[in-house]
């Protein structure tokens, strides 16, 4: 038999030895990351690149801007994750007139803002009526001006809000009157500028038309959507939870979103050691890698955006057709396309991505030398002789650089003019572009919403995100046609002949249609790739297995 003092210090001896093989064991085992740990808590990590997004949906401009204000607020209608099809949100449903003139809303009951107070109809009047004030200034409130009496409000022309066409018929009933009908409308309610805000809020910070009112804080922020903020850090991360108050809380399977403010040379890194479950983007030199290494993270999918460069037509030589479109045509889209952007995207033949509703856009004469310098010649400057030289104004980034240059040695190569570069800093770069203190500039457009409208609209003659100085009165009458049709393929011929103009006088240059690439972690569940990069984060879950 075992003397006691000795079976004790047997046992003590084997506690150790197991506790010793269980530190070894789970030493040798994977960490626990931030993203791990955050999976199991229920807490999506995410990036919307760099710049915090914006708060307040009548000033916002951006796609983060409107990925973060459907977290917080919820419209009348919301776009289906899958088809982006318009599907109920605010409003539980709606009846059409006859004539497509006149909707009628019937809002949800149990819909609450954060605070608690009912979701009204009034809550939609009051704040279309603050984001059509000529004041507030909205980039976007341009997008209203199908409801009756709207433009001329925003533009001053008319004081009387009675005047325009929308009104509560009672607190859960909303009547909106177009001037005109206008078949994608239900598709145009889903952009962010139609979302409605707390009008007591904003009023407790300051005139609630003035733009420098700071009611959109964490602190401040009352919303109607399925997240709340709770914590700000400036360029840093905005933290928001599930929202008690949300009419459908119940079934928002996320506890927690932080929406990071990576930089793309950043996120990355940040996903690769564990600090994210979603990049805003993924730089093209690292396709390959990811390709190789974990395919089931890397997430590819067509885009409704293009990338182009506009031309400021006011400044000769640009003023002429003819060395716009030689500059175009001069431009090797495909070559540019494959050796720096490692074959991710498409050549842009148009302005237009092809298929939102069958349309297919007017095909570019791109990638044609001969056609470039003969055009260059017939007016006024062969071989690029006599021309003054040119600028190509950009926004701070690698890839824009690159872009950049590339077309810059197109142009020596084939026409004989060697354009300067020059990179501004974002806020300085889209001032210049705005007052038209530019030669060429780099830019880019994603669909507000899937209609080719979307992309030829902006370049009518009031448009204000047109920012080159072109005109055409027949292009702004085939779009106000086009965009007033309820015939579907007619709306296709008018488009059709609208941006064949805009291509014939070249007031931008098409240069590649967008792909969205980015990084998914494989736990998160209902991320749908689709046209828009629209992702309702009431409908994301994260499954909390740890990565292998």
């Amino acid at each position: 038999m075992i003397p006691l003092h000795l079976r004790h210090c047997a046992a003590i001896r084997f506690t150790l030895l197991l506790a010793l093989a269980t530190l070894l064991l789970t030493g040798c085992g994977p960490r626990e990351t931030a993203a791990d740990r955050a999976a199991r808590e229920g807490r999506l990590l995410i990036s919307l690149g760099a710049n915090t997004p914006h708060m307040d949906p009548h000033l916002a401009e951006q796609l983060p801007d409107g990925a973060l204000l459907r977290a917080l607020l919820e419209g009348l209608v919301v776009a289906d994750p899958q088809t982006l099809e318009p599907r109920p949100g605010v409003a539980a449903s709606w009846e059409v007139s006859a004539d497509g003139l006149t909707y009628t809303f019937h809002l949800r009951p149990e819909a609450r803002w954060s605070n608690g107070d009912p979701v009204t109809a009034d809550d939609f009047v009051n704040a279309w009526r603050r984001a059509l004030s000529p004041r507030l200034g909205a980039p976007n409130a341009y997008l209203m001006h199908v409801i009756a009496g709207a433009r001329a409000f925003q533009l001053g022309e008319n004081t009387d809000f009675a005047d325009v066409g929308v009104r509560a018929a009672d607190s859960r009933t909303l009547q909106v009157r177009l001037a005109h009908p206008t078949p994608h409308f239900l598709q145009l309610l889903t952009h962010f500028v139609w979302l409605p805000v707390h009008l007591p809020t904003i009023a407790a910070h300051g005139d609630i038309d003035a733009r420098d009112n700071r009611w959109a804080a964490p602190e401040s922020f009352v919303g109607n959507g399925p997240f709340v903020p709770t914590e700000f850090v400036p360029d840093q991360f905005l933290r928001v939870r599930r929202s008690d108050t949300y009419w459908d809380a119940a079934n928002v399977p996320l506890n927690e979103i932080v929406f990071h403010a990576f930089a793309v040379t950043t996120e990355e890194p940040a996903f690769r050691s564990g600090q994210l479950h979603i990049t805003d983007a993924l730089p093209i030199a690292k396709v390959d890698t990811w390709r190789k290494r974990r395919p089931e993270a890397l997430r590819i999918a067509s885009s409704f955006g293009t990338y182009f460069y506009r031309i400021n037509v006011t400044r000769p030589p640009l003023d002429d057709a003819r060395v716009r479109r030689a500059l175009s045509a001069a431009v090797n889209r495909r070559l540019l396309i494959d050796t720096l952007l490692n074959g991710v995207y498409q050549p842009a033949r148009a302005l237009t991505p092809p298929g939102p509703g069958g349309y297919q856009p007017p095909a570019l004469a791109v990638d044609d030398p001969d056609l470039a310098r003969r055009l260059l010649a017939e007016a006024g400057f062969p071989g690029g002789q006599g021309m003054r030289q040119i600028e190509i104004l950009f926004n701070t980034s690698e890839n824009h650089r690159l872009i950049a240059e590339a077309v810059q040695e197109m142009w020596r190569q084939t026409l004989g003019i060697t354009p300067t570069l020059a990179n501004q800093e974002d806020s300085v770069f889209r001032d210049n572009r705005r007052q038209l203190n530019y030669d060429i500039a780099r830019a880019s457009w994603f669909g507000d919403f899937l209609d080719p409208i979307s992309f030829l609209e902006i370049f009518t003659t009031d448009n204000p995100n047109n920012q080159t100085g072109w005109s055409n009165p027949r292009y702004d009458a085939l779009i106000a046609e086009a965009g007033r049709t309820l015939d579907a393929l007619r709306r296709l011929e008018l488009f059709h002949q609208a941006e064949a103009i805009l291509l014939e006088e070249a007031p931008i240059i098409p240069i590649f249609v967008y792909s969205t690439v980015r990084l998914v972690d494989p736990r998160v569940e209902g991320w749908y790739d689709n046209l828009l990069d629209q992702h309702p984060f009431n409908r994301i879950r994260l499954r909390p297995t740890a990565q292998p």
